[in-house]
């Protein structure tokens, strides 16, 4: 991957759009973008990047965008990709284009999800993207199946009675493999080049692929803006959010941190939404072994692809 070649590219989404300082969204967007160098068509299920960048009548989008309901940007996406199909088949078309289809946490794990499964299952040629803030910021920071187990939100409330979301964290990438698809990945946008480099891999892909990225959100979970690249970091560090990567069915482990992995509690620490949790060994404790068995799993898979 030339990263001269790829900064000189334009830019496809411009700079004056509405979405929150610190917001990983947009740094997620332009990574993912400049590291495709065909023409690209754009769908964007409903959330805060649809809402904040093309609030009428303006557009920070530079490419053909399409949104259509909140629950069907997949459908949407692979449509195109099967009319530009049949074009091209009847020679009306000569160019080579890329579709990718962006969705937050909300749009994918949750109301998008049967139309994201339909799509990978027929097997169009796409990407999507899942920028995952784990919860419904758009509309006022509710849980979805994304937000992790106690972590606070308006609809997953601190008391007496409950401390933050009872569940765990739903494993949608593990979902997306089980469609055995070409490719899947997980990234972050504070490792750049591993994001682009994964982007640049799969619109080469002869299928679908899908790309789970963390997008931390500085109102949702309560950290100042200035901290999100840091605390995506964090994320990979503590491997609650390992870099991984299956490429038909081969897994392959992105970054290992080896005897530096940080302790679960740093993340807990570097956010307000577990500020109830703080001084909760037990809570503590509990997310570490998930996430000891989760990484310890993960290792398992890779180690059986040698």
């Amino acid at each position: 991957m030339n990263i001269r070649e790829i900064a000189e590219r334009p830019e496809r989404l411009a700079s004056g759009h509405r979405l929150c300082p610190g917001c990983a969204a947009p740094i997620i967007v332009r990574q993912a973008l400049k590291a495709i160098k065909e023409p690209v068509v754009v769908a964007n299920a409903t959330g805060c990047l649809e809402v904040s960048t093309t609030i009428y009548p303006y557009t920070a989008w530079r490419v053909p965008w399409i949104h259509n309901a909140f629950e069907n940007a997949a459908a949407t996406i692979t449509g195109v990709e099967a009319a530009y199909k049949a074009l091209k088949r009847r020679g009306k078309v000569k160019k080579e284009i890329r579709f990718v289809a962006f969705g937050g946490d909300g749009g994918t794990y949750d109301i998008g999800l049967q139309s994201l499964s339909g799509a990978l299952e027929r097997g169009h040629r796409f990407l999507y993207i899942c920028y995952d803030n784990e919860a419904y910021m758009n509309t006022g920071i509710q849980r979805s199946s994304a937000t992790p187990k106690g972590a606070w939100t308006n609809t997953s409330q601190v008391g007496s009675v409950l401390q933050g979301k009872k569940e765990f964290k739903k494993d949608l990438t593990s979902v997306v493999i089980a469609h055995h698809i070409p490719y899947v990945a997980q990234a972050t946008p504070a490792n750049h080049i591993d994001l682009m480099r994964k982007v640049e891999k799969a619109v080469s892909m002869e299928g679908p692929a899908f790309m789970n990225i963390l997008s931390p959100c500085s109102r949702g979970w309560r950290f100042e803006p200035q901290l999100t690249i840091k605390i995506a970091q964090l994320a990979v560090d503590t491997c609650f959010w390992p870099l991984f990567e299956v490429e038909n069915g081969r897994y392959t482990i992105n970054y290992d941190p080896g005897e530096a992995k940080k302790p679960i509690s740093e993340w807990v620490l570097s956010q307000g939404r577990y500020s109830h949790l703080w001084n909760n060994k037990q809570y503590i404790d509990d997310l570490q072994r998930d996430i000891d068995q989760q990484w310890a799993m993960l290792k398992f898979m890779a180690s059986r692809a040698l």
